[in-house]
């Protein structure tokens, strides 16, 4: 069987921002420090300023209010404590099965990820992107809001890796498509690099490796060309590769190096 050539196309990439050095070393910003808690991404907690939501020593905090280890920080009448000394996020990595789901509550009562994860006192675990249903492979978790929207935003363009399985296979034409661009229903998308795998049967597979994380993105860009995705599973978010160690429902905390590498790889 004549198997294609990997098909890479080049695109120009985003500069993240620049950040600005903060002066005051003794104090922080209220809303980093409440997203560094595991309390929601910074965004969410701008928001939950904006909504009087939050106060500091009993006034109604604003944003761009700095904190420091002697304020009372609270939400509604739950006070928040900080360490404010230098402490690295925790970062979990697990292997996800088809068949879970990736939210803390559902109505149909499926099985959850977070089911299978350690229990946290004082902070929350964030998934950094989803998989739906269907689709197995890496998750990747933190405690820190920040370091999760890094991960997640479209405009640092974090590659996400995919092995697919498809009922039939990719013509050259086919190929071409997915890689130049194909209208999906909420706009363009194209795969910045895809290989033939090659396969048995009906069977056969790709892989993808895409830096959006638009939902069902990977099957409904398959259907669009005219193949169904019959196994869809992601193998590295970033720079981390799903662990071959790491069996279905297993999880592995990251040590100190690997979370130092990851926060440099976001900057």
């Amino acid at each position: 069987m004549k198997v294609n050539r990997p098909i890479r196309v080049s695109k120009k990439r985003s500069t993240p921002a620049q950040v600005t050095p903060e002066i005051n070393v003794a104090t922080h910003k209220l809303q980093k420090l409440l997203a560094q808690k595991g309390l929601g991404s910074r965004r969410e907690m701008e928001a939950w300023i904006s909504a009087g939501r939050v106060s500091v020593n009993g006034k109604v905090a604003t944003l761009g209010d700095r904190v420091g280890a002697e304020d009372t920080v609270r939400i509604g009448k739950r006070v928040i404590r900080f360490d404010l000394a230098e402490r690295l996020p925790r970062v979990m990595l697990y292997h996800k099965s088809e068949g879970e789901i990736v939210s803390r509550q559902d109505p149909q009562g499926r099985a959850s990820v977070f089911d299978k994860l350690p229990h946290l006192k004082s902070s929350k675990w964030i998934a950094i992107g989803r998989l739906d249903f269907n689709t197995s492979g890496l998750l990747i978790f933190t405690t820190d809001g920040n370091l999760a929207n890094r991960m997640m935003h479209p405009r640092f363009e974090v590659e996400r890796e995919y092995a697919v399985r498809t009922q039939g296979e990719l013509t050259s034409e086919q190929m071409k498509q997915l890689t130049t661009g194909v209208e999906l229903e909420d706009g363009e998308a194209a795969f910045d690099y895809l290989a033939d795998q090659g396969g048995e049967g009906s069977n056969h597979w790709y892989r993808v490796i895409l830096k959006e994380g638009k939902n069902r993105e990977v099957r409904r860009m398959f259907e669009a060309v005219g193949l169904r995705v019959s196994r869809l599973m992601r193998v590295r978010f970033g720079p981390i590769n799903l662990p071959p160690r790491i069996k279905r429902g297993q999880w592995l905390e990251l040590d100190e190096k690997e979370i130092n590498r990851l926060l440099d790889f976001v900057g």
